[in-house]
């Protein structure tokens, strides 16, 4: 599958794969100078890059483990969600979850693109849902 990308600023980095069979694309931080999270804050760092995700599929912006356990960095919404209609920057609100103010700097990876399919339905209201052997039990209630 090809997917068209802009790249909105001159040093910004096209997506990457660390390995042949990799599924997450390197998303690179788009800065003009290194910038700073403080312990427990969040800071939206752009990537200068606009991608037109076809029809069907979003685009699933994750955390990369590396960066997540060694520095305590990662998306402020664990998982951003960039629908095919989206045309602006990329940007990841990243979380400082680490007791220390960590640096970012330009050109660093700071997340994971993903390409997902996913279903369109139509929620449909029913005055009652089909019984199921788990029926209302939530967290825990498997046994975990």
């Amino acid at each position: 599958m090809k997917i068209q990308i802009k790249k909105l600023k001159e040093n910004a980095v096209i997506p990457t794969r660390g390995s042949a069979y990799a599924a997450g694309y390197d998303l690179y931080a788009c800065l003009d100078a290194a910038i700073e999270i403080p312990a427990g804050k969040t800071v939206k760092v752009g990537t200068g890059l606009s991608v037109a995700v076809p029809e069907g599929y979003f685009g699933a912006v994750f955390a990369r483990s590396g960066l997540a356990a060694k520095e305590g960095l990662r998306p402020a919404n664990c998982v951003g969600v960039c629908d095919s209609d989206y045309r602006g920057e990329y940007i990841v609100a990243l979380h400082n979850d680490s007791a220390v103010t960590r640096t970012v700097t330009p050109g660093e990876r700071i997340a994971q693109l993903v390409i997902m399919p996913f279903l369109s339905v139509e929620f449909e209201e029913a005055k009652a849902l089909s019984e199921t052997e788990r029926g209302a039990g939530g967290f825990g209630s498997t046994g975990v």
